[in-house]
């Protein structure tokens, strides 16, 4: 009786370690991917590098047809990351009715170095608080902190498209 009592409680101690590594697993793996889409390049090239050293001139170019210019990029990855956080951190948004379009907004001078710290400084922010959340906020935003991460890296990869294609990329 005292050994299965033994190897009852040896294994439930096993299983809640197994649980806690699969736990840390996915917010290790969550971190990894904003850290990749923030500043840390390794597979693609995150935002901080893509906005780097970008004027307002060249930030605001757009070619003839409907497609957005790099500020307008900025502003909409701006726009949804700090709404996708506000979210995480309690804030209701159920009554945010926001036109997609109107999240792509160009700049001045001034708010377009703004924006650039703005977006940095959400980017430090959901890499913190999800370094900090607890287990259970990890499982109920995992989904939606990934789809973020490829919301940002899609909309890169057009920043850097257009920065190549006029010749500004290093």
């Amino acid at each position: 009786m005292k050994q299965i009592f033994f190897i009852s409680i040896l294994s439930l101690i096993i299983l809640s370690c197994s649980e806690s590594k699969k736990d840390e697993s996915v917010r290790s793996l969550l971190v990894e991917q904003l850290r990749n889409t923030h500043n840390e390049q390794n597979w693609f090239v995150p935002t901080k590098i893509a906005l780097k050293g970008l004027s307002l001139e060249q930030s605001i170019w757009k070619d003839s047809t409907n497609n957005h210019s790099i500020a307008e990029l900025t502003t909409h990855l701006t726009f949804w990351s700090e709404m996708n956080l506000r979210s995480f951190k309690g804030e209701d948004m159920s009554d945010l009715n926001v036109d997609n379009e109107q999240t792509f907004i160009i700049n001045t001078a001034d708010d377009w170095s703004m924006m650039l710290m703005k977006l940095d400084n959400i980017q430090t922010e959901w890499e913190k608080l999800i370094g900090e959340a607890s287990l259970e906020k990890l499982e109920e935003w995992s989904s939606e902190v990934t789809n973020m991460t490829a919301h940002n890296a899609y909309h890169t990869g057009q920043i850097i498209y257009i920065r190549k294609l006029k010749g500004w990329w290093p």
